[in-house]
């Protein structure tokens, strides 16, 4: 899968690089050579950056349907054992009384 960004992301990204030249490499690098080196960061090295992202989602995902249950859930066949402790709760209010 190639990793494509929007042109703006592409320009920004190539006058990042070449900044990042001039200020921390004794030779700048140029606008054609930025490029090179952007496309050269997106084939090699963007598939691992976005497979991490794509794991780190996929786990935060999970964990959250994971949660679900203790979210959703409800107790079946509830309906006898809720009237009887009604009941009871009853009954213990009139003896009080």
């Amino acid at each position: 899968m190639t990793i494509k960004i929007s042109n703006e992301t592409r320009k920004q990204s190539v006058t990042s690089i070449e900044r990042y030249f001039s200020t921390n490499m004794e030779e700048n690098i140029g606008n054609l050579g930025a490029e090179l080196l952007l496309d050269f960061i997106l084939a090699e090295i963007g598939p691992s950056i976005y497979n991490k992202a794509v794991a780190d989602v996929q786990e935060r995902l999970q964990a959250r349907v994971m949660d679900i249950d203790s979210e959703v859930y409800e107790d079946e066949f509830q309906y006898w054992s809720k009237l009887d402790l009604k009941s009871k709760k009853s009954v213990s209010r009139k003896l009080r009384d």
